[in-house]
């Protein structure tokens, strides 16, 4: 497990006290919501849409501030061309608004699809959203230069747990995974394993 800690315990302390207040997530079965995200140009396009026909690994993460989430997305990228072989695109949503989504160098150069999620509509769809306290909103501002409204474009302080959802061609999801904790992901090698397990066409 990940040891080295970037920020400091207290943020995971904050997101753990304020998990119970979030919707149960979805889980294996239930159908993708029918959410409208953005893409990097700013396009509105329907999640489902987006996903129809072809089975998909779709991740949330926090925000190309979170170097956790970088590192992630990065070892993904790593595994893309296994996960096409398969038949499963790779979509990753986030807070960010459209211009930030890849604005980071090492995000700037993934292949695979993001998209942003600012108004926290999806996340909220798929049970994952928590909200910031204020006070942690302005100590990410104060002292790490992380600005949250920034990012998003918004100011509902919200942001998803970290989490796996693989979908079916027929939009219905077969597997999900959700950790409180942001340091923990699954790992590139775990999803590989899970898509196994993932029919690749609809009922």
């Amino acid at each position: 497990m990940q040891t080295t800690q970037i920020l400091p315990a207290l943020f995971l302390s904050a997101a753990l006290a304020v998990a119970a207040n979030a919707a149960t997530p979805l889980q294996v079965g239930d159908p993708v919501p029918e959410v409208v995200v953005q893409t990097v140009a700013g396009a509105e396009v329907a999640l489902r849409a987006e996903l129809a026909g072809q089975p998909s690994v779709v991740i949330f993460y926090r925000g190309g501030w979170c170097p956790y989430c970088v590192r992630h997305l990065a070892a993904l990228a790593e595994v893309e061309g296994d996960l096409l072989a398969a038949g499963f695109k790779l979509v990753a949503l986030s807070p960010d608004r459209p211009a930030k989504l890849r604005e980071k160098p090492a995000l700037a150069q993934l292949n695979y699809t993001l998209l942003s999620d600012s108004p926290a509509a999806a996340a909220r769809a798929f049970g994952i959203a928590f909200q910031v306290p204020d006070e942690l909103v302005a100590k990410y501002r104060d002292d790490y230069k992380i600005d949250m409204e920034g990012d998003s474009g918004q100011t509902h302080h919200l942001l998803p747990h970290p989490a796996v959802f693989i979908v079916d061609a027929g939009g219905v999801i077969r597997y999900a995974h959700i950790n409180l904790d942001y340091r923990v992901r699954m790992t590139a090698e775990e999803i590989l394993e899970a898509v196994k397990s993932v029919p690749t066409t609809g009922k």
